[in-house]
């Protein structure tokens, strides 16, 4: 019994020295099997301060067949190639597309194509500014020389630049006329070759209302000094990723790449052919352009703005409250909005460039969002605006 015990002893000692030995030999130690249920993670995600909602069909269904039967018409007698979205009471009526994105691959425009914004990128760019000031980061009374002592327009205010009383020379005409190099200027070769430009600006700071691109690549300058990041991580950290807009982004002819879902712009030749618009020297700066988005996006961003889930009321009040001069007469623009002038409570943008055409018309006392985007330079946005208004209200009644 004990010669048993004994051999038992040692074939359990070196079984034990194998595992030992197995354990040691390549360095790399083995998951260990736990037989009990996984804990599980918690979600890191941050949630969408917005949510998109869309009506039920059966209180849609007429007034989708209406604007269905308008978006067809055009699209053929007006050779419209672009998307439509309507929202009431922040829930979506109608959202649609039609036409070509590529005219030689004969693809389709889809939901997630991003169209170039033109001037209603503006509205991005005074909301970065209006978001730095909360932050305590700037002041709107500010000067642009306190962030660019060089700049050679003293005594301009931010708030000159937003409501477009700066007085500030076309930066497309320096860089068509003063730019020497084969590639485009970005904004800080803008903001150097206006320095050394010696065009003169068209009045005093405050004097007068001039629309202006200008003042607009200026603001977004003082957004990426301030921030100290380009103005597309900016917009993507602190507009698009928190208001979910998965498909919007400033995009500069020199430094990005073109994205998939990217349309191009065309001009219609002799009735029947589109030709695609090229890039022109002024297609790297950003700010008074190149934002590019769809529809769905721009009514998250509306909502998100008009909610108050991205600025404070106070700071939404600037931005859709009249310009003054400094002789007191008002102008018809806010920050980044036109403001109707028959009518207060609507605020809008129109943009045109390289063949896109966009406008973004929020009537604030309807709680009614028309977006409209295009890219064949179709030039009858403010008709179809008034048409598809009327057709809601005769036909959509919540």
């Amino acid at each position: 019994m004990k010669k048993y015990s004994k051999e038992i002893f040692i074939s359990l000692l070196a079984i034990f020295s194998l595992f030992l030995f197995s354990q040691n030999t390549s360095g790399v130690k083995k998951k260990e099997v736990v037989a009990e249920a996984p804990i599980a993670k918690k979600s890191t995600a941050k949630e969408p301060i917005v949510s998109v909602e869309y009506y039920p069909k059966d209180l849609t269904k007429t007034v989708n067949l209406k604007l269905d039967s308008l978006i067809q018409r055009i699209n053929k007698r007006h050779d419209f190639h672009g998307a439509i979205l309507v929202a009431k009471n922040k829930k979506i009526v109608y959202n649609n597309q039609i036409g070509y994105a590529d005219f030689r691959k004969k693809s389709r425009i889809k939901s997630a194509s991003t169209f170039q914004l033109a001037s209603v990128s503006k509205q991005f760019t005074a909301a970065a500014i209006m978001l730095l000031a909360e932050r305590n980061k700037i002041k709107i009374t500010d000067t642009v020389n306190r962030y660019f002592p060089d700049f050679p327009y003293e005594n301009i205010t931010i708030k000159n630049l937003l409501n477009h009383t700066a007085g500030l020379p076309k930066y497309f005409w320096v860089a068509e006329h003063q730019w020497h190099k084969k590639v485009p200027p970005t904004n800080s070769d803008m903001m150097q070759l206006l320095t050394s430009s010696d065009v003169g600006r068209f009045f005093r700071p405050g004097r007068n209302f001039d629309y202006s691109n200008t003042a607009y690549f200026v603001l977004a300058s003082i957004v990426e000094k301030v921030s100290g990041t380009s103005f597309n991580n900016f917009l993507q950290k602190n507009i698009f990723e928190p208001l979910d807009m998965k498909n919007s982004y400033v995009y500069s002819a020199v430094d990005d790449v073109v994205p998939d879902n990217q349309l191009k712009g065309f001009r219609l030749y002799r009735g029947w052919k589109h030709i695609s618009i090229g890039n022109t020297v002024n297609d790297a700066v950003v700010g008074d352009k190149n934002v590019y988005s769809t529809t769905e996006d721009l009514f998250k961003w509306t909502y998100g703005l008009n909610s108050g889930k991205l600025l404070t009321k106070a700071s939404l009040e600037l931005m859709y409250a009249k310009g003054e001069t400094i002789y007191g007469r008002k102008v018809p623009y806010g920050f980044g909005f036109r403001i109707d002038p028959k009518n207060q409570k609507k605020v809008y943008h129109h943009g045109k460039w390289n063949g896109f055409s966009t406008a973004l018309t929020n009537y604030l006392e309807d709680d009614l969002v028309v977006i409209v985007l295009e890219h064949t330079s179709y030039n009858a946005l403010k008709s179809l605006n008034r048409k598809i208004k009327q057709i809601v209200a005769n036909h959509f009644h919540v």
